[in-house]
């Protein structure tokens, strides 16, 4: 299989944190998702992206393809991962991940690194204790479900031990729970531990819904209604006049479901459109000379 440098990917370097990683993706995510991209081959960048961030957001798998990263390979490079992955012992617990909408399945560099997620003594990628170990016979796998399931409840096909199965997915299922296939495993039941996907727009609080939205300067300043993603569909969204950046506004009921349903919590991102025509730039100097040099002072 080929290397794959999911720093380069993001437009990282090595040495970035979990904030810049996350703001890499939204800004990715958003720029190639298949719903509203233009660009030639934006359905393979988007994939490329969402895959790069489900490796490097989680501290576990970041620090094994960290450790693999070190030794030299550069994207296209044949590379084999150490028999077992690089949590030793005997792992038994294989990963699924479930097709996240336009984000689609993993590449074969990414399932053969990550695929033996965690091992019989607590090494691996997990770190499961024992005490949290199937049943003997049983077993165990991950489940990425987008939330758009989780939201609406429904089927997710997997295939596993060469068989293609449709698994119920319940509505508002929680991250941890077991979903279990009487007779599906190895040697017993296959137990699905659900876990959510990484999704482009957005990100989860419990049950609460974060979502970034781009504001241009005068809708920041004078006030809008845009239309707003939620996973039960969009609504029209009043942005408050003089609004700033990082403001958070309350879609009430919009999250997850649950007793009682989560909200989506709307954060205002103030962004400057690029100038490309000799309108746009005037526009911007009438802006300067309106405001001042001194804009920034309280």
């Amino acid at each position: 299989m080929q290397f794959k440098d999911y720093y380069e990917t993001l437009g990282l370097e090595p040495s970035a944190g979990e904030a810049e990683i996350k703001t890499a993706y939204r800004r990715l995510a958003r720029k190639y998702h298949p719903d509203v991209s233009k660009e030639a081959g934006a359905e393979e960048k988007f994939k490329a992206v969402n895959e790069a961030y489900e490796a490097l957001r989680d501290p576990p798998k970041r620090a094994a393809y960290d450790q693999l990263r070190a030794r030299g390979y550069r994207p296209g490079d044949e590379v084999q991962p150490p028999a077992g992955g690089f949590g030793g012992g005997n792992a038994d617990f294989e990963e699924i991940f479930a097709g996240g909408g336009a984000g689609g399945g993993f590449s074969d560099f990414f399932e053969n690194l990550f695929g033996r997620g965690r091992s019989s003594n607590g090494g691996g990628f997990g770190g499961n204790p024992r005490s949290a170990q199937p049943p003997r016979g049983d077993t165990r796998a991950r489940l990425a479900v987008s939330l758009e399931t989780v939201f609406e409840g429904g089927s997710v096909r997997i295939s596993v031990n060469n068989k293609t199965l449709d698994v119920r997915v319940p509505k508002g299922i929680r991250p941890g729970q077991l979903i279990r296939l009487a007779g599906q495993g190895a040697h017993g039941d296959l137990l699905l531990e659900i876990e959510y996907a990484a999704h482009p727009q957005f990100e989860v609080d419990g049950r609460n819904i974060i979502h970034m939205l781009p504001l241009a300067p005068w809708e920041a300043a004078l006030g809008a209604t845009i239309s707003v993603p939620t996973l039960g569909g969009p609504v029209e969204l009043k942005i408050p006049v003089n609004s700033e950046a990082g403001r958070k506004l309350r879609l009430r009921g919009r999250g997850l479901p649950g007793t009682p349903a989560g909200d989506q919590i709307v954060e205002l991102e103030v962004l400057a459109p690029r100038a490309q025509t000799p309108a746009q730039h005037e526009a911007y100097e009438t802006m300067r000379e309106a405001f001042g040099e001194d804009w920034r002072r309280p």
